[in-house]
């Protein structure tokens, strides 16, 4: 492999976005995690869910905070590391990147203090519409980076003009041919992810004896709430499947890791994939299941890299893994939500520390399933930063190679240090765990103080 300004600055990017993407991950599922339970609260009157909210509220504000500040960088990176690239798109990004900061940023931003810090200083109904705004800012932030993201991966709806792209349609633009299904793929993935980061969480307090309404209440929660994702999220990797396998066949030739163009392609459940002789090695395949998965027909024909030269495949090593990865945390997620469904039935599901341990080891694994799906959706698109528009080689600035390696090597370490940061006063508000609040029903509450029984360091 020949390493140059091209490679390192998708290198930098790459290392960037991957740890940007963990805290808006969390940060969607936390926010309708949340407002699920404050809404709870507010019928129920249930002290518990009250003090889920505050509990969770702590660590969605500091992994909000680190969202943001990770972000930021990232539309630099663009510009100096893509500049012939945003030359070129910018009219068709640009505005979609300034929908997002116009439509989701301002929006959490806005009621993100008033979520944080208006416990007592404003009514419990203005307080959960605070709470519903910025469940609504980050699902529409997602919605516009997704668009940005599909729309390189599916361009539609302009025209190119004095050698820039130029809009003719936004409804084409935002709602390419894989949006869609990209958007809410990304979504539950989102949600799984804080599904079992929820779980791992309560199951740790119950090992520990801690907390124990809080923790069961959240555990069943959690897992229950999987049960249903879970099936929804493989039903729509199918559908994003199917797009991919319409628009860039090239990608799923990578993720099958096939050579050859067939009809009733083996799925490949196991192969070393030899790049540079153009086979795979210790191949261990199922029959004609990679085309009916792709094409939903026994004997559906998938394309074959061999169809393009070297230059025009994807990077297939990092595609077939990460792809295998993804799918691979998806079926264990929902086989442990399914034994969770099974201990529920038998009314067991607090019974088994060893299941608490294994939710507990499992907890991080959602995070690392997304960012796999992320470098299986970019990877394949290579050589293409814009598909079958421009070259990745094209779109990269020519900057000097030292510059770069300087300038990635100091994310890599400034990142580190805060990330350090971040763990440590995660798991310090997990390890402090809630306050406690009196057993007062919610017009009691509301009569002498709303939301009066927040623990003081919230107010």
């Amino acid at each position: 492999m020949i390493i140059d300004t091209t490679l390192l600055s998708r290198a930098q990017f790459g290392f960037t976005i991957g740890f940007h993407i963990l805290f808006p991950t969390l940060n969607i599922g936390l926010a309708l995690f949340l407002s699920i339970m404050e809404g709870l609260w507010l019928k129920t009157g249930k002290p518990v869910y009250l003090k889920i909210c505050q509990f969770w509220t702590k660590i969605f504000a500091l992994t909000f905070g680190m969202g943001v500040v990770s972000g930021i960088v990232l539309a630099y990176e663009l510009g100096t590391n893509f500049g012939p690239f945003i030359h070129i798109a910018g009219g068709v990004l640009g505005a979609l990147f300034a929908y997002e900061v116009l439509s989701a940023f301002f929006l959490e931003a806005g009621f993100l203090g008033v979520m944080l810090f208006g416990w007592d200083k404003v009514s419990p109904k203005l307080h959960y519409t605070a709470t519903l705004l910025v469940m609504l800012g980050t699902t529409i932030s997602a919605f516009w980076i997704l668009a940005a993201n599909s729309w390189m991966q599916t361009p539609a709806g302009f025209h190119v003009e004095a050698g820039k792209y130029v809009v003719d349609n936004w409804w084409a633009v935002i709602f390419n041919p894989s949006m869609l299904p990209s958007f809410f793929h990304m979504l539950m993935a989102s949600y799984l992810t804080t599904c079992f980061a929820v779980a791992g969480v309560s199951a740790w307090y119950l090992l520990k004896q801690q907390h124990i309404e809080l923790a069961k209440t959240c555990f069943s929660f959690a897992l229950g709430a999987a049960i249903i994702l879970a099936p929804v999220q493989i039903l729509l990797g199918d559908m994003v499947g199917l797009k991919v396998q319409k628009y860039q066949p090239l990608k799923t030739a990578a993720i099958e890791a096939n050579w050859q163009t067939q009809k009733g392609a083996p799925l490949i459940l196991f192969a070393i994939p030899d790049v540079k002789h153009a086979k795979n090695l210790y191949e261990i395949s199922i029959p004609k299941l990679a085309s009916l998965i792709n094409t939903h027909h026994w004997d559906g024909t998938l394309i074959g890299l061999k169809s393009v030269p070297a230059k025009d495949r994807p990077v297939i090593e990092s595609t077939f893994w990460m792809f295998r990865v993804m799918v691979g945390i998806g079926l264990l997620f929902f086989l442990v939500a399914l034994i969770a469904l099974w201990l529920t039935i038998r009314g067991r599901l607090f019974h088994y520390r060893s299941f608490y341990r294994f939710c507990v080891a499992i907890a991080p694994l959602g995070f690392l399933s997304t960012i796999a799906g992320w470098v299986t959706t970019e990877s394949g698109r290579q050589p293409w930063i814009a598909y079958h528009l421009i070259r990745t080689s094209q779109g990269a600035s020519t900057v000097p190679m030292h510059q770069v390696v300087i300038s990635l090597i100091l994310l890599v370490t400034v990142y580190g240090i805060v990330f350090s940061f971040y763990l440590f006063y995660l798991f310090k508000v997990i390890r402090k765990g809630p306050a406690p609040l009196p057993h007062e029903s919610i017009t009691d509450v509301i009569t002498e103080s709303p939301f009066k029984y927040m623990a003081p360091e919230v107010k």
